[in-house]
C-alpha cells in the first residue's frame, strides 16, 4: 500500500507543482470554456488527457517510443498557446457540443505530447522495477485527481466570477485565455528548438 501512495503523490505532485505550471495552464485552457453543468464534458476532456499522458508513458517507459526531450519541451508550450487561442476564436460562438469530437480527440493528442515530457524522469524512477504497469497506473490515478482539483478550482472561480462580478462567459473565457497566452509565449521562445 506504501508504494501506492508513493506513486499517487508523484502523480499529484506532476500536476500540482507550482514550478512546473505548465501542466496547470494547459487544464485552465481546457476547463475555462465550461461551467458545472458541463461537469461530464470536462471530465470526459481530462479523462482523456489522463490516457493520452499514460499512454505515452508507457511507450516512453518500455522503450517504443523515443522523442527529443527538447522538441517535447517546446510542443508543451505550443499545445497550451493552441488550446488558449482555440478558446479566443471560439469563444460566444455557440456551444461546445458541436466541437466535443475535435475536442476529444485534441485532448487525447495532447496528453500524448505532455507525457512525454515526464516520461525520463518516470522511466529512471522505476528504472529498478521489471513491471512498471502497476505503478504507472498509480501515478495516473494522482495525475487524475490532481487534474480534477485543478477543474474544480477553475469552475469555482469561473463561477464566482461569472455570477459575482457579471463577467460574461464570453469575455471569461476570452480574458483567461489570454493571460494564459501571455503566460506561454516566453516559455514558447525559452524552449524553441531550433
Amino acid at each position: 500500500m506504501s508504494d501506492f501512495w508513493f506513486y499517487f503523490k508523484i502523480g499529484l505532485e506532476h500536476v500540482l507543482d507550482y514550478k512546473a505550471y505548465d501542466h496547470v495552464l494547459f487544464l485552465i485552457v481546457l476547463t475555462v470554456p465550461y461551467v458545472f453543468s458541463d461537469w461530464r464534458r470536462v471530465l470526459l476532456l481530462v479523462t482523456l488527457f489522463t490516457l493520452g499522458h499514460t499512454i505515452s508513458l508507457l511507450l516512453a517507459v518500455y522503450g517504443v517510443v523515443k522523442v527529443d526531450r527538447g522538441f517535447i519541451e517546446f510542443l508543451i508550450p505550443v499545445t497550451i498557446f493552441i488550446t488558449a487561442l482555440y478558446n479566443v476564436f471560439t469563444a460566444g460562438k455557440g456551444a461546445k457540443k458541436d466541437k466535443l469530437g475535435v475536442l476529444l480527440i485534441t485532448a487525447l493528442f495532447f496528453g500524448l505530447i505532455h507525457g512525454l515530457g515526464f516520461s525520463s524522469f518516470f522511466k529512471s524512477l522505476t528504472a529498478h522495477l521489471s513491471n512498471r504497469l502497476l505503478p504507472l497506473a498509480e501515478f495516473a490515478l494522482g495525475i487524475e485527481s490532481a487534474q480534477i482539483i485543478i477543474v474544480l478550482i477553475v469552475l469555482i472561480i469561473g463561477f464566482i466570477c461569472q455570477t459575482i462580478f457579471r463577467f460574461s462567459r464570453r469575455d471569461w473565457m476570452m480574458f483567461i485565455s489570454a493571460v494564459v497566452m501571455g503566460m506561454v509565449i516566453p516559455m514558447l521562445i525559452a524552449n524553441y528548438p531550433w
